[in-house]
């Protein structure tokens, strides 16, 4: 067996227009061994673009004297001769090489292609990225020369070896597993895999004994306990955590945790905010107080609440539940913090990571899932199944955060996830394995449980059965907790919502759980069986009528949407419903939608009735599977109809109903929204008045060095105004007046009159650029709007083109933000414009940002109908909107944004702050004050350069 490893430099993406300018080969034997080499340069017919020169750096000149492609595939056929292909992106590379075989009348390679990008998907399930790049650098290998073809050749060789390598040591089970999910006659990568089960089934297999095997799987992890009680039940079950001794002071435990700290790591050294911090949260628990702590950058927060935390918890046998507002930060505290408290703390303590159920693997779903016939699936398919049984032999938490999936990936862990209507609990087989349950079981055991805000919410909903009972909590990221709140307490359904359990139902006459049913109870010798068959035969085409009638009522929506809503510039509509002002077309939707409601009452009622009876004469395991199934999907579609009933007939008065969908998209697209306005009083009554101590930290919850605005929205007046609320703002470990300069053009044109945006982004466009190459990228750009995004990227594209300095985009390329992020830490060279979710939680330490630039202030858009209804609620209370709500918001916003400058006590840049409206509004001064001591100029445009220029070159920063 031979293997051609190809890769091409080409003038552009499409193989009918553009050309090779590069070749790379290597061939590799069946052993993995490197035979032979091959690199080419080609002369191309046109000119090679710019953009192409400056990634590969391949120019005119260089390939002026290279031969033609003719030359080229003269020496190449031959070598690809008997070869199976092999490419990352092979689909990208085949294709310009069968364009260039017919091009030069050659018949076309009509061997087996195998693509690393898939193969490495498969064998490095839990890999952060698959661009050649990122894979070389997670694998440690050496790619000295990106985007040329012979560097890309030999990396990409070497990868698939690895690949190789990895397949070839896995359980046989699992090899076979994976193997049985593709066809090898029609499938190039099926084939491959088979060899290898192949291979391995020949060979002598030594027990392998870091797997438990059950029911043909191989797994890494046991039984996750043999007590007849879930730990969860009971909040206090096996606590075997030793306690501190009695008499042990909180300073003695501090310099005791502290200089243990020291010998782990070297660096450490107490901060003046974290030691406040320290008292502070021991003080709220003991008091039995809430607090709010305003924590920037470098105050070390997570250690200022931990250790504090678990003194108190150790010593009065407490469980503390910490809350963050992302899975991200859940694991950087498993991976980070917890383990360095395990060694420094005096005693042991349990620690649990607990997150929303669908996080989790449903192990029955899955085999499920893998028992459906390969040709029944798409390849895309079985190498999404094949990543998911290669990492089910090494995983011990079952959750989807250790995953890299992209894409439609998620549709397939959509399918295989945990949720609580499709469990069978104890009569489940896979009960003793269960991820879900054994996260559950640790969490009841656990000392400190850190959670997210989305878990919070949805135990409040689940009246608390979801989480141990704590009467402590720290909410970490809190300036997010009334946005969750809002989320979780209101309702969201979309076209999806009912189109998806209907289609786990009935996808056609052979697929789907009610046909699977019927065919199940055909071979039934119950002789209720044929009786039960014919009952669900006949709710059949109650499916059909719910699926055209959704159509009739989302298509009603979006025609309602696109007459009455104005589109924002992406496209996206959005139209308020008042229950006052109610459009004329609100009749005719409110018919269809009570239609859909009685068709959904026409399928859930005799479901209802049908499914226990079934259930009671089931035993055998794939029975009682189905019916489970059947029940969860008949819950999604009752849970719909409850939202659909409240949504149509807009039936709580304390929430904001609209719809949203997009041009483009119709009526797919369309959502409805119910969510209350304010959520300050329920905050109250089922957080702050039920939890003896509430810790609020973050970044940002002040506003002009008050804690009012926050105080007001998530319902802690009360709480203030009865003396059970501290607050404290801590210093910051930074010098930001020798660390950071704030630059505001103060000539910069503003955005008013007919042609005031276009002069603005224009200008815009132009600065950045002379900035950007003052200080060779480095830069990063946050945005309001993603129109105006798109449309400077484009200008600034054009004016860096010369400059060596490249420019990234959110949105632009479809990559996500953390890709964006990576790669511009690693392409100094390079300038990132951003919006959203770029205002906060990107961590970019060191050189990588020298320049922050703020192109407007954040303010939210005033028409979204959660700000509009709240700004109506406090015009009603005789309260400036504007003062009370806005301005607050965008200034939270603006702090966050310019957080991301200074992140070590290292670091050293500068802010550029494009939005005049700081210097000549009555409120600017509230964006300034907010900000933790910076240093701030206010220049000509023209000057901008220069005084930064200067500002860098200086030592102190003065």
């Amino acid at each position: 067996m031979k293997f051609a490893v190809l890769d091409f430099e080409t003038t552009g993406t499409s193989s009918d227009k553009d050309e090779i300018i590069q070749a790379g080969l290597v061939l590799i034997d069946e052993a993995g061994n490197v035979v032979e080499t091959f690199s080419r340069l080609v002369k191309p017919e046109k000119p090679i673009p710019a953009w192409i020169s400056r990634l590969t750096g391949i120019d005119d000149a260089l390939v002026a004297d290279a031969p033609g492609v003719e030359h080229l595939l003269a020496e190449l056929v031959p070598l690809l001769d008997d070869a199976v292909l092999v490419a990352h992106n092979v689909g990208f590379d085949a294709a310009f090489l069968q364009a260039a075989l017919d091009r030069c009348g050659y018949l076309p390679f009509s061997g087996r292609m195998i693509d690393t990008v898939d193969l490495a998907r498969i064998a490095f399930p839990t890999l952060p990225s698959y661009r050649l790049g990122s894979l070389t650098h997670s694998l440690n290998l050496r790619h000295d020369r990106p985007h040329q073809a012979d560097s890309d050749a030999a990396a990409t060789a070497e990868v698939f070896v690895r690949c190789l390598q990895r397949l070839r040591k896995l359980p046989l089970l699992t090899l076979q597993r994976i193997a049985s999910l593709f066809s090898p006659e029609r499938s190039d990568l099926g084939w491959l895999l088979a060899e290898i089960a192949g291979e391995r089934e020949t060979e002598f297999q030594p027990d392998e004994k870091e797997y438990q095997y059950y029911r043909q799987f191989a797994l890494s992890v046991g039984d996750w306990t043999d007590d007849e009680t879930l730990a969860g039940d009971d909040p206090d079950s096996d606590r075997t955590s030793a306690r501190l001794p009695a008499d042990l002071s909180f300073s003695d435990y501090m310099d005791s945790v502290q200089k243990k700290l020291r010998e782990r790591l070297p660096s450490y050294e107490p901060r003046q905010g974290q030691e406040i911090m320290f008292g502070r949260v021991l003080e709220a628990f003991e008091r039995d107080s809430h607090l709010l702590v305003e924590a920037g950058t470098g105050t070390g927060k997570s250690l200022g609440y931990l250790l504090p935390a678990l003194y108190y918890g150790l010593k009065e046998s407490k469980k503390i539940m910490v809350s963050t507002h992302t899975i991200q930060l859940q694991e950087q505290l498993r991976q980070r913090d917890l383990p360095l408290l395990q060694e420094a703390l005096p005693v042991p303590f349990k620690a649990a990571v607990f997150k929303g159920r669908s996080n989790y693997l449903c192990l029955r779903k899955f085999e499920q899932q893998l028992q459906v016939p390969e040709y029944a699936m798409s390849e895309d398919e079985a190498v999404v199944r094949s990543q998911m049984t290669v990492w089910l032999a090494g995983t011990e938490r079952g959750e989807a955060e250790e995953l890299n999936l992209q894409g439609k990936a998620k549709d397939e862990w959509s399918a295989v996830a945990s949720d609580a209507d499709s469990c069978l609990n104890r009569s489940c087989p896979w009960f003793r394995k269960c991820f879900y349950h054994r996260s559950r079981n640790e969490a009841g055991k656990a000392d400190l449980i850190i959670t997210n805000h989305a878990m919070l919410f949805t135990d409040l909903r689940a009246e608390n059965r979801l989480l141990p009972a704590y009467d402590r909590l720290i909410v970490d990221e809190a300036h997010h907790l009334e946005e969750v709140a809002s989320h979780h307490l209101g309702q969201k359904t979309g076209y999806a919502s009912v189109q998806n359990p209907l289609q786990r139902l009935w996808k056609d006459a052979r697929t789907g759980l009610l046909p699977q049913l019927i065919g199940h109870l055909a071979a039934d010798p119950d002789p209720n069986a044929q009786a039960w068959a014919e009952k669900l035969e006949e709710v059949v085409p109650t499916v059909h009528e719910i699926r055209e009638s959704w159509d009739r009522w989302a298509n009603r929506m979006f025609d309602m949407l696109a007459k009455l809503a104005p589109s924002d510039e992406s496209g996206n509509l959005t139209l308020r419903l008042k229950p006052d002002q109610l459009p004329d077309e609100w009749e005719a939707a409110q018919t269809d939608g009570h239609n859909v409601i009685q068709l959904l009452s026409d399928l859930i009622r005799p479901l209802d009735k049908l499914l226990p009876d079934i259930r009671e004469h089931a035993d055998e395991l794939a029975m009682q599977s189905l019916l489970t199934d059947l029940n969860g999907a008949v819950k999604d579609l009752a849970a719909v109809r409850t939202e659909l009933q409240s949504f149509v007939t807009l039936a709580d008065p304390d929430f904001v109903y609209w719809i949203e969908g997009h041009a483009q998209y119709r009526n797919r697209s369309v959502w409805m929204y119910g969510m209350p306005a304010d959520v300050s009083g329920k905050l109250k009554e089922h957080i702050f008045d039920r939890k003896s101590s509430v810790v609020l930290t973050s970044a940002t919850l002040t506003v002009d060095k008050s804690f009012r605005y926050v105080t007001e929205q998530l319902g802690l007046a009360h709480a203030d105004k009865e003396g059970k609320l501290m607050t404290a703002q801590l210093p910051s470990p930074f010098n930001y007046r020798e660390q950071s300069l704030v630059l505001i053009p103060r000539d910069f044109p503003a955005i008013r009159g007919r042609d005031g945006e276009a002069r603005f982004v224009e200008e815009l466009a132009k600065s950045l650029a002379e900035v950007a190459k003052t200080i060779g990228g480095r830069m990063l750009v946050l945005f309001t709007s993603y129109r105006m995004l798109k449309t400077v990227h484009a200008l600034l594209k054009e004016l860096l083109a010369s400059s060596g300095i490249e420019v990234m985009g959110q949105g632009i390329d479809g990559s996500s933000r953390s890709v964006l992020t990576r790669q511009f830490r690693e392409q100094p060279a390079s300038v990132l414009l951003g919006t959203s979710s770029f205002w906060e939680g990107v961590d970019i330490p060191g050189d990588a940002l020298t320049c922050l630039a703020i192109v407007r202030l954040p303010f939210q858009p005033p028409n979204h109908p959660v700000a509009e209804a709240k700004s109506e609620r406090l015009a009603a209370e005789k309260k400036n909107p504007f003062m009370s709500l806005s301005l607050p918001q965008a200034v939270i916003r603006f702090k966050q944004g310019f957080g991301r400058l200074v992140r070590t006590t290292n670091d050293k840049g500068i802010v550029v702050l494009y939005d005049t409206r700081v210097l000549e509004t009555s409120y600017g001064k509230y964006f300034l004050y907010s900000l933790p001591g910076p240093k701030m100029e206010h220049l000509p445009t023209g000057g901008l350069v220069n005084r930064i220029r200067e500002w860098l070159e200086t030592p102190s920063g003065t």
